[in-house]
């Protein structure tokens, strides 16, 4: 068989995740941090263990590097496992896999995958292209980068796709067969999707590398129409056993393009300073429940997927879009947590539980913030009332340890052929924070009293967690900020929230703020779901939750049902508490695809929006600096490309790493990480996802 390997494929070998954008040294420097969070807790354990066989989840990098996070690692191991590309043994990035450890004279925990136990995916999108070898074969040419051979169909394979399926259409493909990491992987042709560059395949080739359905099967919506049919029933006869809390002052405040409405505040003074505030969260677990066929599909999805012209939706319309949405003008079954709180913010009492409420209003942010900065439109008072609380509570919030992120949210507009026409960042406003502020508060409140509970009768529950960062990310991310002129103050890797919150206010305002504010995120860890409670460091809160969105997050509808058991006098069987551990990783991997769905649509529009201004100039910021020139973004777009070094003409140009620069050898020129540039648009590929840029 024809072996292709990774031969003629055009990937990026850079990995632009990393917040410097830096290359790898080809020798070692005495001053560069030990990789701790990787290492053995000394050296003969380390060689007495290294045949041991562990399990755990492959992650590769855009490099082709795998690591393995270990599941319940011996003590001796700290980390993840780095796994060399020659030593993947067929195995790709998600799937579970068996490895032992190799001897290394390194300090670097390294192995070896012996054993492919579980394949996260068997299908795969990318580019058809013709063997060269034979021409009635073909290679599909993955669009994830990090499948590192191409997929070989013979001709015997291509059934009644033999006609078209090599003339470089993008196609769904199948592998049936991998014997060995030396050969290419053999598949079969499932679909094909068109031509590359048009707006629904390329839509259709995200959301199917990212395993993620865009249709429900037909037991999920027999199920969903029979309870929209009995709807009307089913409130009045349940709304007799809940509180009533109709005749509060209730409103939901979205996005102007929402279509689902998770959560509903009222609000009403009690005496002098006190006022009763709801949370009022859908009640989706009373329409959906557990072995349901909505409820299978619905963990099977995890949550809702947010793509640059459509929304995926993980419960069908007839729930998600309305009678679990808490429409305006509608009785409707909510899941409530209602507070008795002080102007201050303090809380003297809490009550959760289940209800129905009556939205008066549906507002935007935009209509919202109206009211509050003009002091006139409906429900003045009470939008006030919950500012000025949500604001003391905030304040708190901050001074016990949240970390102040404030990350742009990039906004694509569309024309009606799916052409993009404008890009923008979204503007954050009061409202919007507002109901965060209310979001984080109910999260918190159902946290706490389900980790008492569970702690008090045992049973457990599921937690929104947010570890440490590591101490090789926080010394990288000290060298980065003390190259741009900051101070991070940090004990050998170890920093407090304080001391992160101390940087973002000394870079605010300033030319560097966001790119700063990028590589702290990108040095934080990833916020996941989890039986075992850690505290959630981003937020600072010891016990925190998802409970506030059921409609979009299967997380929520789990806690709903915790909350549920504990409410009851009850606690999670052993059985719902396994469930609970594995869907927490699941629902944390499907959590990390819809967002990789989300930003490669992004991408995707960035692209083609720059397509149509080549030749444009712009300005731009130095987001990063490699070998092979200059990343820059676009400052209104956020439309990152490339300045290869090519286009650096009149000088040759070396990259100083430690200083995250670029400099001229002769004229002593630098290009540096954070300097703003103007650029030309010179070339852009929305299919991969590139754009060159020219400096001007």
């Amino acid at each position: 068989m024809p072996k292709r390997g990774s031969g003629g494929k055009s990937k990026n070998k850079g990995d632009r995740k990393n917040f410097g954008k830096k290359t790898p040294k080809k020798k070692a420097s005495p001053k560069k941090p030990k990789r701790r969070a990787r290492t053995l807790t000394a050296r003969r354990t380390r060689e007495a263990f290294h045949r041991e066989s562990l399990e755990g989840i492959l992650r590769i990098g855009p490099k082709g590097r795998g690591f393995v996070a270990v599941e319940n690692p011996p003590i001796h191991i700290e980390g993840e496992v780095s796994i060399e590309p020659a030593f993947l043994a067929t195995a790709l990035s998600g799937d579970r896999v068996r490895i032992k450890l190799q001897a290394s004279s390194s300090d670097e925990l390294q192995g070896e995958v012996v054993e492919v136990l579980e394949r996260a995916r068997h299908q795969f999108v990318g580019r058809l292209e013709q063997d060269r070898g034979q021409g009635s074969s073909c290679f599909l040419v993955p669009d994830d980068r990090r499948v590192y051979k191409d997929i070989f169909i013979p001709r015997e394979s291509l059934g009644k796709h033999a006609r078209k399926a090599c003339d470089g259409l993008k196609a769904v493909v199948e592998i049936t067969r991998w014997r060995s990491p030396h050969d290419n992987p053999e598949g079969r042709i499932i679909e094909v999707l068109g031509k590359p560059g048009d707006h629904e395949v390329e839509i259709a080739s995200i959301l199917i590398s990212q395993d993620i359905d865009y249709s429900f099967p037909k037991s999920v919506l027999k199920e969903a129409k029979a309870l929209h049919k009995h709807y009307n029933l089913l409130l009045s006869k349940e709304a007799r056993t809940r509180r009533d809390m109709r005749d509060a002052i209730t409103f939901t405040i979205d996005p102007g393009d929402a279509k689902d409405f998770d959560d509903a505040l009222s609000v009403r003074k009690i005496f002098n300073d006190v006022y009763e505030i709801g949370i009022h969260i859908a009640d989706v677990s009373f329409f959906v429940p557990p072995g349901s066929e909505i409820d299978k599909e619905a963990a099977k999805r995890a949550n809702s997927v947010y793509l640059v012209d459509r929304t995926i939706p993980m419960l069908p319309e007839e729930l998600s879009a309305d009678i679990c949405s808490l429409k305006p003008q509608e009785d409707r079954l909510a899941y409530s947590v209602v507070l008795t709180v002080h102007e201050d913010g303090t809380i003297t009492d809490r009550w959760m539980g289940h209800s129905v409420i009556h939205s008066n209003k549906r507002f935007t942010y935009e209509e919202a913030q109206k009211v509050l900065d003009t002091g006139k439109g409906p429900f003045f008072q009470e939008l006030t009332w919950l500012n000025q609380i949500g604001q003391k509570i905030r304040d708190e919030r901050f001074k016990e340890g949240s970390i102040a992120f404030e990350t742009d949210e990039v906004k694509v507009t569309l024309d009606k052929k799916k052409q993009p026409i404008k890009i923008e960042v979204k503007e954050r406003i009061e409202t919007q924070m507002l109901i965060e502020e209310y979001m984080l508060l109910a999260n918190r409140e159902v946290a706490t009293y389900l980790g008492k509970q569970s702690e008090r009768r045992g049973g457990g529950s599921l937690y929104r967690v947010h570890a440490l960062p590591s101490a090789e990310k926080i010394l990288e991310l000290e060298t980065f900020v003390s190259a741009m002129g900051y101070d991070l103050v940090n004990k050998n890797g170890e920093v407090k929230a304080r001391d992160i919150n101390n940087l973002l206010r000394q870079i605010e305002g300033k030319p560097e703020e966001e790119l700063i504010q990028t590589a702290v995120l990108r040095s934080m860890a990833k916020a996941i779901y989890s039986t075992k409670n850690i505290g959630h460091f981003g937020i600072g809160f010891g016990l925190y939750t998802h409970f506030t969105s059921p409609i979009r997050r299967y997380a929520d509808l789990l806690v709903h049902r915790a909350l549920d058991k504990y409410l009851a006098g009850k606690k999670l069987t052993k059985q719902e508490f396994a469930t609970f551990g594995r869907m927490a990783e699941h629902i944390s991997r499907a959590e990390r695809d819809a967002e990789r769905a989300e930003r490669e649509s992004i991408k995707f529009k960035q692209a083609q929006y720059m397509a149509g201004h080549v030749g444009k100039t712009f300005n731009g910021t130095i987001s990063g600096v490699v070998e092979w020139g200059i990343y820059v973004e676009e400052n209104l777009t956020k439309t990152e490309g490339l300045v290869p070094m090519r286009e650096l003409t009149g000088d040759y140009y070396r990259l100083d790493e430690k200083n995250f620069q670029i400099t001229g050898e002769a004229t002593g020129k630098t290009y540096r990480l954070g300097d703003k540039v103007k650029i030309k648009v010179v070339d852009a590929d929305p299919e991969r996802r590139q754009i060159t840029y020219k400096l001007v």
